[in-house]
This record gives C-alpha cells, structure tokens and sequence, in this order.
C-alpha cells in the first residue's frame, strides 16, 4: 500500500482555508496571494476526485469529505504546532510574546506597561497587536489577553481574569449632557448613541440588563475599533459604551462620567495560552493581571 502524501503547502493551504473559512483569511495568513491558496487546493480535488469545499452564498463551506480531511489534517498540525512550541519554550531566555487587541493594548496595557515591567521583569513582554489575537493572523503567541465570552476556542487553556462590566460614558463637555442627566438612563432612548462593529452586542446588553428596551434605542456615529468609539466620546461627540476597566483612567480622570452605571455581561477578561504549553511565566502574569483588574 503506497504512503505517498500529497503536498505538504497543498494540506497546510487547505487546513487554513478550513480552519479559517475562508480562501481570502488562508492567503492573508500564509502570506500568499488568493490564487495560490485557490491552486493547493485544486491540487488536493484533483488527487481525491472530489470537491472539498462547496459554495454557501458568498462564503464556502466543506463538503463531506472535507470534513474528513480536515479532521485529520487539523489534529495532524496540532501536534506539529504544540511539538514545534514545547521545543521553542524550553529556553524561556527569549521574549514573552503577548497578542491583544489594539483596543485594549492602547487603552489599558500601555498605561500600565512600566509597572508591570517593574513588577515582573523577568517577563520581557513583547506585544503583538491582533485584532482577535485568540486567531492571530501573525506570530503564535506565548499568551492572549481578550475581552470574550465561551465557548471558548480549541486549542487554548484559558485563565479567567474578571467578569466584564459595561456602561455608557460621556464626555462632560458634551452638549446634550444636562438634558439627559435630568432624564435619567431612559433618555439615552432618544439619544443618537455612538457605537462600534467590532461589539455589536454592546448596546443592547446592557439596555436589557437596566430594564431599558434594546428596540428603543438607535444609534449615530459608529466606529471599526473600540479605541477609535472612545476617543469620539472623551472628543464629546456622544454618548459610548465601553468595558469599565478601559475607562477607569479616563473616569478618574474626569474626562468621562458613567452617570448611568456598569452592567456585567456573559463576557470575561481572560489569559489564553496554547495547550501543552508549560511557560512557568505565565503564572506569575496571571496573578498580576487579576490584581490589575480587581
């Protein structure tokens, strides 16, 4: 019985294209074009005699035997990836490379970077900006920091930090500010509410947790990035939403108010790291980070 295998960038393609969802995301993250994803994967139809994906409206979605490849192939680059991991942390000499979201790099680590270099300098972070660092687009890292809410994705241990809270801020110089103080959080139906895509879930949230209708409220400037919905508000453009521990600088501050309260959503600070890793640096990174957010 032949033990030939197809191509290994065939079967790395269209692991990333299955795990991804997408021939475009496989591309950006291998760093080759479309066409060449589009290619390997031709390459693997060919060999098989049968498709592997199947057109779902503008996405793809994997065909029967898809399903089969890609549960072998995934757990086979697992291995790959923790074996190539656990060699590389056996000398913990080199950085520690942490991903998080531009948002909470800029709002919240950065600030706070000095002292916790100071207070853990055997760390040597390193930052790697990810947009979803729980599927970094760039380096693997040793850590992921995040804003999310289970499931949680295979392939991390996660470490629990602290329960997100949320809650409208608003600049004092904002025009409106005087009329919707007197009106209480029910006047925040009638305002024009900034809000972002990356959190669409926000608003409503916690709408329905003060016992406001979500249906009621509608919504004006809307921004790509948390950072970007937040430095709208602290400019007084409008009233924004946002986790309370990325603007607690700002509240003591006083460049925002929360006149409105902070609500707790399903959603937690959370540590991942990679499964099977076993960097005894982590611990130490944990602790801090739970004292930083209580």
């Amino acid at each position: 019985m032949s033990r030939d295998l197809p191509s290994l960038n065939a079967l790395r393609a269209f692991e990333a294209t299955a795990r991804l969802g997408s021939v475009s995301r496989a591309a950006e993250e291998l760093h080759v074009t479309h066409g060449a994803i589009s290619r390997q994967l031709r390459v693997l139809e060919e060999s098989l005699e049968q498709p592997l994906f199947t057109r779902l409206g503008r996405g793809i979605a994997l065909t029967a035997t898809g399903e089969q490849l890609r549960d072998r192939v995934a757990g086979a680059f697992d291995q790959l990836r923790d074996g190539w991991a656990e060699l590389q942390h056996q000398r913990h000499d080199g950085p520690f490379v942490l991903g998080c979201a531009s948002s909470l790099l800029a709002r919240w680590v950065i600030p706070r970077l000095e002292r916790l270099e100071r207070e853990l300098p055997a760390l040597r972070l390193h930052l790697s900006p990810e947009e979803d660092p729980l599927t970094p687009l760039h380096t693997q890292p040793d850590a992921a920091l995040a804003l999310a809410a289970p499931p949680w994705p295979s392939g991390w241990v996660v470490h629990a930090l602290a329960p997100e809270r949320i809650g409208p801020v608003v600049s004092p110089r904002y025009v409106g500010l005087a009329w919707l103080l007197e009106g209480g959080a029910a006047s925040l139906s009638e305002e024009a509410l900034l809000h972002t895509s990356s959190r669409p879930q926000a608003w409503p949230a916690w709408a329905q947790a003060s016992g406001i209708a979500a249906a009621t409220l509608h919504y004006g400037q809307g921004f790509a990035r948390l950072f970007y919905l937040l430095e709208a508000a602290v400019a007084g453009l409008g009233v924004a939403i946002a986790p309370a521990q990325l603007v607690q600088d700002d509240l003591a501050a006083g460049r925002l108010l929360a006149p409105w309260g902070f609500q707790q959503t399903d959603a937690s600070w959370i540590l991942a790291t990679p499964r099977r890793s076993n960097d005894n640096r982590v611990d130490a990174l944990v602790a801090w980070l739970r004292k930083s957010l209580a």
